[in-house]
């Protein structure tokens, strides 16, 4: 479906100059006490948000010079919850307070929500993990006083029950609002609906007005995390026109959407289906929306404007924003309403992302509170996990996105054998054999950098591997299925793509041009076998394929993460059995380098640009 062109901002002016003429040349009237005055709307609603804040508490680098150097000062510039927090109470309180400008209601309501992903595993999560409820981020978001928030996929990563966790700090406060998420078989999430923290809608009352909350969630979901027994509806579309025609028939006439739907242009293909929504806020994308008036971080590259228009199923308007998280904005839309309650349009000059700063002329000063009980005592705990050496690394391990996810390297050889090493220290005691072979996706390497050669430190190592996925082993996957395994790994090259296979145990080539695996997004069934994979033998020689071809014998033994073992990122693993044997792949990466390796990466074994286990062909 192709998508609707951004539209600058002035569009939102002319739709509510043109409406508000409409109205005047059709003689319509307000009702007595409607905030009717002269060319204002009857109600202003001002939606602040954020999306993806993905545990980054402490604030993010900015190279404000240019000069490609992070300076002390530089460090940790923009962004940070403590920051968030003033600037989000601030502008909660500029939107609803003071003398109204020309165009914006006399009548003025304020809702702060988020897109969901509002913790990642990480090092700055592990301090929560091991701290316990209630975790930091959920102080920084309590703090924040948001009204609501959509659930993104990293709310999953550590399975149902952290999910529960996080939302025991928010009963009777912030909704979490998963309207296409059926949790009835996660016992430790169904109290949660029964005590109205985790809904299927909600209704905000702001200024006196009823405001309509839908939340939406990935129905890629269960390949993108560890929802377990959670189910998704994939009909966004008429849960959604469901929820709002039912919200209007309650005479609730504003609706907002979040969507988490991992790109921003999934927003704008749902959004020609829609009917009754407001305004769309989308998440799990990280683009970054702004127009050239609009302060950015330094290094931050806007891809198109703020917000772009998209049209309904009615024809009408809808606003589709989103920012790239991490806590380093805070988006802003200003809808302005008619006596009905139709959207007239929005306040052009107001509706941007406001970047949270801590340098120059709109510098926010700290929360004081949260900086002492969040950012402060999670400061500490990292700079812990810096000063822990586990190893020394003669050469540098690429962990680059782009890298980990497209080829072979030599970070991801090296996370692979952590597996294999992990579960075969593991495999008496749990019951399981030896494993022949390992796998990592590409996904899970969470780092995006090079690690340089010298002291590697544990913090590293939860750079790297920062999910709660446990080192599982599956004791028997057919050859035949192993094979389509590495299809799927290498299904989207030579592009990037979370679903790129780092290995163990094993070489293998595979031919680009050939024809890729195909599977359903939904179910993970294979649509047309992959043809890619030519050949495939183990490390002790055994050989799996041949010429295209796979050679009948044995099943083979593997270890990977339990995430990839239930058929995340479209393994066809999902219908095999597999054991957890009790250790996180950080976990597993850490003890390796310790004693697996005796704190020693050698150039020998693990050279920059790997030992050649993945070779692309043709």
């Amino acid at each position: 479906m192709h998508a609707p062109s951004p539209v600058r901002k002035r569009a939102g002016r002319a739709l509510l100059t043109a409406s508000l003429a409409t109205l005047m040349m059709a003689g319509l009237a307000a009702p007595a006490g409607a905030d009717w005055w002269g060319d204002r709307p009857a109600y202003t609603l001002t939606v602040l948000f954020i999306n993806d804040g993905e545990s980054q508490l402490l604030g993010v680098d900015a190279d404000i010079d240019g000069d490609g150097a992070i300076s002390p000062d530089e460090e940790r510039a923009f962004g940070g919850v403590a920051r968030t927090t003033t600037l989000m109470n601030q502008l909660r309180r500029d939107a609803v307070t003071g003398r109204p400008d020309a165009g914006t209601a006399f009548h003025r309501g304020a809702l702060v929500v988020s897109g969901g992903d509002n913790y990642l595993p990480g090092p700055e999560f592990a301090a929560s993990i091991d701290k316990g409820a209630p975790y930091y981020d959920a102080l920084a978001f309590k703090a924040m006083r948001f009204d609501a928030t959509a659930i993104g996929n990293h709310e999953f990563d550590f399975g149902p029950e952290v999910l529960a966790d996080f939302m025991s700090s928010f009963r009777g406060g912030t909704k979490f609002v998963g309207s296409n998420l059926d949790v009835s078989g996660e016992p430790s999430l169904t109290g949660y609906t029964r005590n109205g923290t985790l809904v299927t809608s909600h209704v905000s009352w702001q200024a006196g007005k009823p405001i309509g909350i839908i939340g939406l969630t990935t129905p890629e979901l269960p390949a993108l995390s560890s929802p377990r027994d959670v189910e998704v509806q994939d009909d966004l579309a008429g849960i959604a026109n469901g929820l709002a025609e039912g919200f209007q028939r309650r005479g609730v006439n504003q609706v907002v959407l979040l969507s988490h739907l991992q790109d921003i242009d999934n927003e704008l293909a749902l959004a020609p289906e829609l009917s009754g929504v407001d305004v769309i806020v989308g998440a799990g994308g990280g683009e970054i929306l702004a127009d050239p008036e609009d302060e950015l971080i330094p290094g931050d590259v806007a891809e198109r404007g703020f917000p772009i228009v998209a049209q309904d199923r009615d024809g009408r308007d809808v606003p589709v924003v989103t920012t790239t998280g991490n806590y380093k904005y805070i988006g802003r839309v200003v809808l302005n309403f008619d006596w009905r309650g139709n959207l007239l349009g929005y306040d052009d000059a107001k509706t941007q992302p406001v970047r949270v700063s801590g340098v120059g002329d709109d510098a926010v000063r700290p929360d004081r509170q949260v900086q002492r009980t969040v950012e402060e005592p999670v400061e500490e705990y990292i700079a812990g996990l810096a000063e822990t050496v586990v190893a020394q690394s003669e050469v540098p391990l690429d962990g680059v996105r782009d890298a980990v996810r497209s080829r072979e390297t030599n970070l991801g050889n090296l996370l692979a054998d952590a597996m294999v090493w992990s579960a075969s220290g593991q495999a008496e005691e749990f019951g399981v054999p030896v494993p022949q072979v390992g796998i990592q996706n590409g996904g899970g390497i969470r780092n995006d950098s090079t690690i340089p050669a010298g002291a590697i430190t544990e913090l590293n190592t939860y750079d790297v591997a920062p999910f709660a996925n446990f080192v599982s082993v599956l004791p028997a996957v057919p050859r035949d299925t192993l094979r389509q395994l590495l299809e799927r790994g290498v299904s989207g090259a030579p592009g990037a793509a979370g679903q790129f296979i780092q290995v163990a145990g094993l070489r293998f080539e595979y031919d680009v041009t050939a024809v890729a695996q195909e599977i359903d997004a939904n179910t993970g069934e294979i649509l047309t076998p992959g043809e890619r994979v030519r050949s495939v033998v183990l490390d002790d020689g055994t050989v799996l394929v041949a010429d295209g071809e796979v050679v009948e014998g044995d099943p083979i033994a593997v270890a990977s993460n339990d995430f990839s073992a239930r058929g995340g990122d479209g393994y066809p693993l999902g219908g095999l059995d597999f054991t957890p044997v009790g250790k996180t792949y950080q976990q597993a990466l850490n003890e390796y380098l310790q004693d697996g390796l005796s704190g020693v990466i050698s150039a020998e074994q693990y050279p920059v640009g790997g030992e050649g286990r993945i070779t692309a062909i043709g």
